[in-house]
């Protein structure tokens, strides 16, 4: 699919970077390992609000090892092209261990009831509502309602980046479902040009995925009253992440084709 587009729309210029980095951005975040990972900490925070940022942080820790290893293959072309691809199936397996984990952290988190219903009285309208948490568990104490909101590692400067989805983006980065765009910067005219795609490609990567995750965040918004059937969506989630992460690492392993019917 990627090599169809650089086909169809070489790198001649800026112009052609801006298109291709948006379009190959947009398509990339939409791969289902992609979607399946996001899936399993849309319910962690039920606002639309973070869950954008989920995806942005996301985007974000994609990003990172993409510019890094791009900005290398500008600089020496083929050589690190070649260096990167004989370890690419290794960062592959990786994000098939790391599906496995994020599913089997949903069924944990269920049964340890870390995903719970909070009531939360309202001062401005004296209403009591609820909303469900997946950030911290029963035991836990929230002294203040500042405290009940600062979820993220860097509350004051960034109020909603979130490490996990860094951290879990960034080895998505790593891994070969990104090769095909990299082989293509060694066709780039010249150094910025190629530096323009890559910037392009990873804004277009963070735009679709805060879209997707907002649109995967809804349900658990919407169903903040009833934990039973926020268990089941999550828990429908879990079970692909399992079982696509089980897919991939046999497609690894023993060259079978379970994830070639997906659009991954």
């Amino acid at each position: 699919m990627f090599q169809f587009i650089a086909d169809t729309v070489p790198l001649t210029g800026f112009g052609s970077a801006l298109l291709l980095g948006l379009i190959i951005g947009l398509r990339h975040s939409t791969d289902g390992d992609h979607i399946v990972a996001v899936s399993t900490m849309a319910r962690d925070y039920q606002s639309l609000v973070k869950g954008l940022w989920v995806g942005v942080s996301w985007g974000l820790g994609h990003s990172t090892p993409l510019l890094i290893l791009g900005i290398i293959i500008l600089l020496v072309k083929e050589a690190a092209l070649d260096l990167y691809e004989s370890v690419a199936t290794y960062f592959e397996f990786g994000v098939a261990i790391m599906l496995i984990f994020l599913g089997l952290q949903v069924f944990w988190k269920i049964s340890k009831g870390e995903f719970h219903v909070h009531d939360h009285y309202n001062e401005h309208d004296e209403e009591e509502h609820k909303h469900i948490h997946g950030s911290h568990t029963h035991n836990e104490q929230i002294n203040d309602a500042h405290d009940a909101t600062a979820h993220g590692p860097f509350p004051i400067f960034i109020p909603f980046f979130r490490l996990k989805s860094y951290v879990i983006g960034f080895i998505h980065g790593l891994a070969g479902s990104a090769a095909v765009m990299l082989a293509i910067l060694p066709t780039t005219p010249d150094f910025m040009t190629g530096i323009t795609f890559l910037l392009l490609f990873s804004i277009g990567t963070m735009i679709s995925m805060a879209i997707f995750t907002i649109i995967v965040s809804a349900p658990f918004a919407a169903s903040t009253k009833s934990e039973t059937t926020s268990n089941v969506i999550i828990s429908i989630a879990g079970v692909l992440s399992i079982a696509l992460g089980c897919a991939l690492g046999s497609d690894i392993l023993f060259q079978t084709d379970f994830t070639g019917i997906l659009w991954y």
